[in-house]
């Protein structure tokens, strides 16, 4: 046996020994508990109507949304609060040292995997190493600043990082640090994208690519005595048409709900919350293709656009206008960028003529995902308004065409996007705006002004009085060197049967500690 097997072989018969003494303890109080209790034991269900995510191997998955749904099976090494506070998770403290090159973060004892194998700092090394130099590996912008990692002991894991980076506890409190099982990714890492193995708060017991998931409670998870769902199932959410139907009906207990539907299902008796998110939504433009490889046509489509129409019509009025990939109150929100280009559909024709494109000259596609319909529409008539003729084609839902066609082939001229945010807004600039960054669909194209700024963000510590100034500086270059438009922010509008209480909604994710069903 080598000397890996070995040690997972150990780890493996330690973390059962464990479990079985757990077990044995849950068992005895349960038996002791008496029947009166049997009602206030009976099993919980939840159905909630969202989306699959694209991986559910965090080292695969592509997507900022993704982590609403691979939180469900993996726990990560810190966690967010909804004021972006760095809590404990996985690892109960973390510091740096002086010269802030180096993080060590110090586990929970005895956390153990769903397959039973041991969550240790071995483990933790070992994903951050698949992480940084597996090949379809998405998290490598997010750790290029890490240039090693060492397992100190069994729970005291130490990130070696290339520079200062004052981000890295937050960075990994989302999929960046959502830490698989290393027997699992060794034995079959392919199979994580289908099979999630992780220390979450949920357990898989089915997938259906493109229809549905199905967990039970992870009684191993470090927080379980908070989750208080005993089987989850999530299903890609139906037609808008049928959503607020879908909820009446039991199909499904919570939704994500346009804002159009809010009146009717408010009228139907189901519970609305609508909480601050950190989704931005945008039209992305490709300056690797034509017309946008010109600047001047570029430039024009800086004034095509009126954010209030999309406001208005999308978000009932609930959302804001924003030029820039986070919402107005977000610390790294800049002022100055929102005075940058106005809507002037007058200029942008004028831009448009200087580039030989006069009325009617110019005509292209308008990518979109099927739940984006109406952001391509109101495109359409605005880009119509400035001479320009737009024809839109349509993602289904549930497709793995947007991944494979828009973030990562980067294929379309133009494109309906979005971003749900980051657990920092350095990984949010990245993704966005990166060379690499999924939605960067003018990649690997990003200027080193913006790079250079970045870096300046993370060598200054989160309590240093120049943090934000230099975050909404990156802001500022990051947007101004991009041919990307940001159009408007969006809250999180949630339908949910009334029986569902305590929705745990932070602004870039869903969590389901605290949430109860039937209480």
């Amino acid at each position: 046996m080598n000397t890996t097997a070995s040690r997972l072989a150990a780890r493996a018969v330690r973390a059962a020994a464990i479990t079985a003494a757990v077990t044995f303890l849950v068992a005895g109080c349960a038996a002791g508990a008496g029947a009166e209790n049997a009602e206030d034991d009976a099993p919980t269900t939840l159905r909630w109507a969202f989306s699959l995510p694209t991986s559910w191997d965090p080292v695969t998955s592509r997507t900022g949304n993704d982590i609403n749904t691979v939180s469900l099976a993996y726990a990560s090494l810190t966690q967010i609060d909804a004021e972006g506070t760095v809590l404990p998770a996985l690892a109960e403290s973390w510091e740096y040292t002086d010269d802030g090159r180096n993080v060590t973060f110090h586990l929970r004892p005895d956390l153990v995997f769903s397959d039973g194998t041991a969550l240790d700092a071995e483990a933790v090394k070992a994903f951050f190493e698949r992480g940084k130099t597996q090949e379809d590996s998405f998290l490598k912008d997010q750790l290029a600043t890490v240039d090693s990692v060492t397992a100190d002991s069994e729970t005291a894991v130490t990130l070696h990082l290339t520079g200062v980076d004052y981000q890295v506890p937050a960075l990994v409190a989302g999929r960046t640090g959502a830490i698989t099982s290393e027997k699992a990714a060794e034995e079959d890492a392919a199979k994580l994208a289908t099979w999630p193995v992780g220390a979450g708060p949920f357990r898989i017991t089915e997938f259906v690519p493109e229809s549905h998931a199905t967990f039970e409670k992870n009684p191993d998870y470090w927080n379980a005595d908070d989750i208080h769902i005993d089987r989850f199932e999530l299903t890609v959410a139906p037609d808008a048409a049928t959503l607020v139907a879908g909820v009446q009906s039991g199909s499904f207990d919570v939704a994500t709900l346009p804002a159009s539907k809010v009146e009717e299902a408010e009228a139907s008796g189901l519970t609305v919350t609508v909480e601050p998110s950190l989704a931005v939504s945008d039209v992305s433009i490709n300056a690797n293709k034509a017309p946008f490889d010109d600047p001047k046509v570029v430039e024009a489509f800086r004034y095509a656009f009126d954010r209030e129409g999309f406001v208005d019509a999308i978000t009932a009025g609930l959302g804001s206008v924003t030029h820039q990939p986070f919402p107005e109150g977000n610390p790294a929100f800049d002022p100055s960028v929102e005075k940058l280009w106005d809507y002037d559909p007058e200029k942008a024709k004028s831009l448009l003529a200087e580039a030989g494109y006069g009325e009617g000259d110019l005509s292209l596609t308008i990518t979109a995902a099927a739940f984006s319909e109406q952001g391509a529409e109101i495109a359409q008539a605005q880009l119509a308004e400035i001479g320009v003729t737009a024809t839109i084609a349509l993602v289904p839902p549930g497709s793995s065409t947007w991944q494979s066609e828009v973030y990562i082939a980067k294929n379309p001229q133009l494109a309906i996007d979005g971003t749900i945010g980051r657990e920092t807004p350095v990984q949010n600039l990245l993704a966005v705006y990166g060379p690499e960054g999924i939605m960067n669909l003018s990649g690997p194209n990003a200027s080193d002004e913006f790079l250079a700024a970045l870096q300046s963000v993370r060598e200054t510590p989160l309590d240093d009085p120049g943090y934000q100034a230099a975050l909404q500086e990156a802001v500022r270059i990051g947007v101004e060197q991009s041919p990307t438009n940001y159009l408007y922010s969006s809250p999180w509008v949630i339908v949910s049967n009334p029986d569902v209480s305590e929705l745990n909604l932070l602004p870039s994710q869903f969590r389901w500690e605290g949430v109860t069903v039937g209480e």
